[in-house]
């Protein structure tokens, strides 16, 4: 647990927080002071995290909300507030992640815009809900989780188009809230242990040899990074995309193992 309090007394909407990086960020910024509502689609599971916090001592609320529907997103950030009484940091950790069709061609309308719906557009009713509330709070801060695959390629058309977007989205954002002292980041992770890759092991101990640190991102690698991008320690930071891959993306590993060999 961390011995910092840098969210003593804020309250905090996490979404996709059931499991993950999504429930690795909601304990971190509990664990550090925070009032946090966990927010899934899965309401069970979300209640499962936030118990979780109670039993620790931290303070969590649990509340169902699919970020594909803009009356379930407002609806979770009205409680938010009438929970905890304002709200001063959003982190949007909700995506998903439709497989690639073996030909680009054979993809489906369907399949591309429920990625794009949940992973970009989804942030982007989140952040309008909130940001009223985020302003008024005079500390708001938006974190939002990207991917590497946003920045180059690694599969998954509508996912990583999605992520890019999230980029953009972030920076014009950042520009738009900074006159109401809201600031606007992104986490661009590389892989992390999660439930998606239960079943995988095999995948991951192929990849884990690319990441120039020598292993793959846990959950709370990520959380760390949100936690600092959301608290008054990155005061001066916004419209950033804060790379957190182990060095994947700015070290060609295979090519120096070609190299050296």
């Amino acid at each position: 647990m961390s011995d910092h309090t840098r969210f003593a007394g804020h309250a905090v909407l996490v979404t996709g927080a059931a499991r993950g990086i999504g429930a690795a960020v909601a304990r971190r910024l509990a664990e550090e002071g925070g009032r946090v509502l966990v927010t899934d689609r899965d309401p069970a599971e979300a209640e499962r995290t936030a118990a979780e916090l109670r039993r620790q001592g931290l303070t969590g609320e649990a509340f169902g909300c699919d970020v594909a529907e803009r009356t379930a997103v407002e609806a979770a950030v009205a409680r938010a507030v009438d929970a905890f009484g304002s709200l001063d940091v959003l982190v949007n950790c909700a995506a998903h992640c439709t497989p690639d069709t073996p030909r680009f061609e054979d993809g489906t309308d369907e399949t591309w815009a429920r990625d794009l719906d949940i992973t970009l557009t989804g942030v982007q009713r989140c952040c309008r809900a909130a940001l009223p509330h985020l302003a008024a709070s005079g500390r708001g801060a938006i974190v939002s989780i990207g991917s590497v695959n946003g920045l180059q390629d690694f599969g998954n058309h509508a996912y990583s188009a999605a992520k890019a977007g999230l980029g953009s989205l972030t920076r014009t954002l950042a520009g738009h809230a900074a006159a109401r002292g809201v600031r606007v980041n992104l986490v661009a992770p590389g892989t992390v242990r999660t439930s998606a890759w239960e079943g995988r092991e095999g995948e991951l101990d192929a990849v884990r040899a690319l990441y120039p640190l020598g292993r793959i991102g846990e959950p709370e690698d990520i959380a760390a990074a949100v936690a600092f991008l959301a608290s008054r320690d990155a005061a001066w930071i916004t419209g950033t995309t804060l790379v957190v891959d182990g060095g994947l993306t700015s070290v060609h590993t295979g090519f120096h193992t070609a190299l050296h060999n």
